[in-house]
């Protein structure tokens, strides 16, 4: 499995990039994963295609998009790119807009990258992390805060100790919002477009939480795309996305749960104490 290092070179790290509007700037990120050897042209268009067909949802947070597509034979091998605009651009997403980031994925498969995607969502959810990467003012001093040790991510606030009744292990007495649920170990779907980039981004988010908790142990997560999605939502408690992909989904049974900002611990927090009631 590898980490961010291994699949964001320096090379693939560019600042202060125009762009005139979101295409031009998906298009800045696209081709630094072709002169990387990542990709080809056409993995650029597929993520622009992507967001033509889904919406604004790789919009995660405030001034963050995380463009990419679903893995295909323009994918020629596991790698990733990152664009800070000297301008911000409007992608059409209506909190998160204006994006002054642009990091884009491109992934042979859904499992290479999970270990990346943890230490950037991590990286990106800490305020002064955050920071540190806004202001560094090469692409070789922004690397190294990506892929030093860097400031540990903050955690999220303390979640409820669980008790018998509420916890999941437990088999809890359901809220209206969680729904019966016979098994002991609870599952949450998190959803995107492709089952590969957002939804498994939002995943770690939630992991984060969990594990503050102490829920690993009663709840899994998985990342799904929207197909899967609706075939797995029996299996599951609730759906955690973005309201451009609950639209899409649309009534599949069971709570679809809106995230905005797929790095705030704090946002998924008061999503899973609505969840559970608690």
């Amino acid at each position: 499995m590898e980490d961010l290092k291994d699949l964001l070179p320096v090379e693939a790290v560019r600042l202060d990039v125009r762009a005139a509007d979101w295409r031009e700037a998906i298009g800045a990120a696209g081709r630094l994963m072709v002169e990387t050897g990542a990709t080809t042209d056409e993995y650029t268009r597929e993520m622009v295609a992507n967001v033509e067909e889904n919406g604004p949802y790789i919009v995660i947070a405030p001034g963050v998009a995380f463009a990419h597509s679903r893995p295909s034979p323009a994918v020629l091998t596991t790698g990733m790119s990152w664009v800070r605009l000297a301008e911000p651009v409007e992608f059409g997403h209506e909190s998160n807009d204006p994006v002054t980031l642009v990091v884009a994925l491109a992934a042979k498969d859904s499992a290479a990258h999970t270990s990346a995607m943890a230490s950037l969502a991590r990286l990106l959810g800490n305020p002064d992390t955050a920071a540190a990467l806004a202001a560094a003012p090469t692409p070789e001093a922004l690397h190294a805060v990506l892929t030093g040790d860097g400031a540990e991510a903050s955690e999220p606030s303390a979640g409820p100790e669980p008790s018998a009744a509420s916890k999941p292990s437990a088999a809890p007495e359901p809220s209206a919002a969680s729904g019966p649920r016979a098994a002991s170990l609870h599952k949450i779907l998190t959803v995107c477009g492709n089952g590969v980039g957002t939804s498994l981004f939002l995943k770690n988010t939630l992991e984060q939480v969990l594990d503050r908790w102490g829920w690993s142990r009663f709840v899994t997560v998985e990342a799904t795309d929207t197909i899967s999605a609706k075939g797995k939502a029996s299996e599951a408690v609730a759906l955690l996305t973005s309201r451009e992909i609950a639209r899409t989904l649309g009534d599949v049974g069971l709570p679809v749960k809106v995230v905005q900002d797929f790095t705030s611990t704090a946002e998924v927090d008061a999503v899973l104490r609505d969840t559970y009631d608690v």
